[in-house]
């Protein structure tokens, strides 16, 4: 097994290589205007670590957010085309997922990314890798009650102290944890999800609803 795992739904475009055993190579970045820039070099910069040509990648896994339309497709699309180019399978995790598998909090606790617009992409989690509510977009102060007297990870969570005050790192996904997470996963008889994009609201780019109309002179 050689996984390639990559994730562009936070500032982070971040990859990594999976051995079926461990992380052999990673590569994380965070700027949130360059996913579509600074993916495939990442992508040639974790091969070159580990030695590695692209054609001995055996599965794509990628993270499917919630996040930004933007950037979140950056990544869906490259793994698509990766896919279908190497004939592997191409695997579905939720980014959330992947924060939550990088802590080591013991118990309840949430995971919370930044939605932009004051609000937050989040979820509750049993465990590091046991969510236990679908992924949602609010505003922090209207799941207040909900998250009260939890550990909260990510940069939705450090943004909003007084929706979260015990916050803290991990503060973006990182690819060796999606890796990890979907090798887990996959040594145990699972079946990975769909590449679909967890988008959770409507892109911030719309169609206008009414044209002007120019008559010919």
């Amino acid at each position: 097994m050689l996984l390639l795992a990559l994730d562009t739904a936070t500032p982070a475009v971040t990859v990594a290589l999976h051995d079926g055993t461990d992380v052999i190579a990673s590569s994380s970045q965070v700027d949130a205007r360059r996913h579509g820039e600074l993916l495939l070099p990442a992508v040639d910069r974790v091969l070159g670590q580990a030695g590695l040509a692209l054609d001995a990648v055996t599965g794509i896994v990628v993270g499917t957010g919630p996040g930004p339309y933007t950037g979140l497709r950056v990544g869906l699309m490259t793994a698509d085309t990766f896919g279908l180019a190497l004939g592997v399978p191409v695997h579905g995790l939720c980014t959330l997922d992947g924060l939550a598998y990088a802590t080591d909090l013991e118990g309840a606790f949430v995971v919370a990314t930044d939605a932009r617009r004051k609000e937050v992409y989040w979820a509750r989690y049993a465990d590091s890798h046991t969510r236990v509510t679908d992924p949602a977009v609010d505003r922090p102060a209207d799941i207040a009650e909900q998250v009260q007297g939890l550990p909260a990870v990510g940069a939705g969570a450090l943004l909003y102290p007084d929706t979260f005050p015990s916050a803290h790192e991990p503060e973006h996904v990182s690819a060796a944890a999606l890796a990890s997470l979907a090798a887990r996963r996959l040594a145990a008889g699972e079946e990975l999800p769909a590449p679909r994009p967890l988008y959770l609201r409507r892109p911030d780019a719309q169609v206008p609803k009414n044209y002007k109309v120019v008559t010919p002179k």
